[in-house]
């Protein structure tokens, strides 16, 4: 019973939201920030280029960094508590892969942007 009520409760906030559009378009803002932020720094990136096939829920993004870098970035993260478990599967090119679905508010994946900024830029300037 506990599995239905969660079931009925994670409905009722989908409703809170909006319904299906409510939650479509708190997708769609969240890959509009992290597509602003990539506009804005040359040393980020879509893994799609094309844009028509770009996911607004899990966004892939590749940097301007060695493999081992892109490690220490991500680590970095986890470590300050910003994000956790963001880096590229195994079999892709070393990145990030973000979670942009209707569960993230975009106001935190502004904070995201930021904090990215941050680690690439220390981890960049780091010997």
């Amino acid at each position: 019973m506990l599995c239905v009520e969660d079931y009925l409760d994670s409905l009722a906030w989908a409703e809170s939201k909006g319904g299906v559009k409510g939650l479509s378009a708190i997708a769609n803002q969240n890959l509009a920030i992290v597509t602003k932020f990539v506009s804005e720094n040359d040393w980020i990136h879509f893994l799609a280029k094309d844009p028509s096939i770009r996911s607004n829920t899990s966004i892939c993004l590749t940097l301007d960094l060695t493999p081992e870098k892109v490690k220490s970035l991500t680590s970095m993260l986890e470590k300050e508590g910003v994000a956790y478990d963001i880096g590229s599967y195994r079999d892709a090119p070393p990145g990030l892969r973000l979670w942009g679905g209707a569960t993230v508010l975009p106001e935190d994946m502004e904070a995201l942007m930021a904090w990215i900024k941050y680690a690439y830029l220390t981890i960049q300037a780091a010997k």
